[in-house]
């Protein structure tokens, strides 16, 4: 199963109907938990979410609003009996901080600390690229490898079952039958996680082409002159980021206080520069199924 849950959607000061960020991607075995601002704890239970579904910890910066809610996940985990492996990732930069805030938890968790210093892969499937921030940031991005459909039909007349599909999918032939013989190549699909950043390379290179990318739009375009100042994106300047990058939905969040619970206004902003791109503006304990896979071209 792939899907986004929201947890918040607030930036800097949370509002009655806005908590601080926070962003769980269950994608497929994993659950992976992005920026867990104060209160996540809480709105993880008002929106049904296990801490065991939680199996890796994503923190683009240590700014309050993207940690604070750190101790409080620790400390559920351990209160639920949680005993696999929390990998928590984040800039090398925030080493104090992150330590300051494990050790204000008191849980006993298995937490694996992985800080990064610089661009790549930090975990199959997952890496992270600079944002342009005041301080150090990084964005993700998830990808799943290409892959191949099966085609039951030209299984069937090549007479090919059961625990020789496995073997034909492992070894690429089975006899004289060749797997692109009954399959058709699989896309794979793609997330992005884009934070507090004004544009920038880092920000284009993690959202070229993803089905799914969630991006902070904390500014309206009124606003691009403050925008640029604490290093933000407006709502224009995210729908443009889309279109860029071809994206497939643009999932807007990080809202500022100044436009109170209606963010209209931001999402046709961004919906009018966003191309071809589904254009959302989350709310608090919304859940986005993951979109449908796109056609191999």
């Amino acid at each position: 199963m792939r899907e986004l849950v929201v947890l918040g959607t607030a930036s800097q000061v949370p509002t009655r109907t806005r908590n601080h960020n926070g962003y769980l991607l269950r994608w497929d075995g994993e659950g992976l938990l992005f920026d867990p601002g104060e209160g996540t704890q809480r709105q993880m239970i008002h929106a049904g979410v296990s801490a065991s579904q939680i199996t890796r910890i994503c923190l683009t910066h240590v700014h309050g609003d993207h940690c604070f809610g750190l101790p409080g996940v620790l400390s559920r985990l351990a209160l639920d009996g949680v005993t696999r492996t929390i990998n928590l990732h984040y800039p090398s930069s925030g080493e104090d901080v992150v330590r300051a805030l494990v050790s204000a938890s008191s849980a006993e968790v298995d937490l694996k600390l992985r800080p990064h210093g610089g661009a790549g892969t930090i975990a199959p499937g997952l890496e992270v690229q600079p944002l342009r921030h005041r301080i150090e940031t990084y964005g993700y991005r998830l990808t799943e490898p290409e892959g191949r459909s099966l085609l039951p039909d030209r299984l069937a007349a090549a007479r090919v079952d059961g625990a020789d599909v496995g073997r034909l999918l492992r070894d690429g032939n089975l006899g004289r039958v060749r797997l692109e013989d009954v399959s058709v190549p699989r896309p794979g699909q793609s997330f992005a996680f884009v934070m507090d950043t004004a544009p920038c390379t880092g920000a284009e290179e993690l959202a070229d082409g993803v089905d799914l990318l969630v991006a902070e739009s904390t500014f309206s375009n009124d606003d691009a002159e403050l925008a640029g100042q604490y290093g933000h994106l407006t709502a224009g300047q995210a729908g443009e980021l889309a279109a860029r990058a071809a994206v497939g939905t643009l999932v807007l969040t990080h809202f500022s206080s100044r436009y109170g619970a209606d963010v209209t206004l931001l999402a046709e902003q961004a919906r009018d520069r966003a191309g071809e791109a589904s254009v959302v503006a989350a709310n608090d304990l919304d859940r986005m199924a993951f979109p449908k896979r796109r056609r191999w071209s």
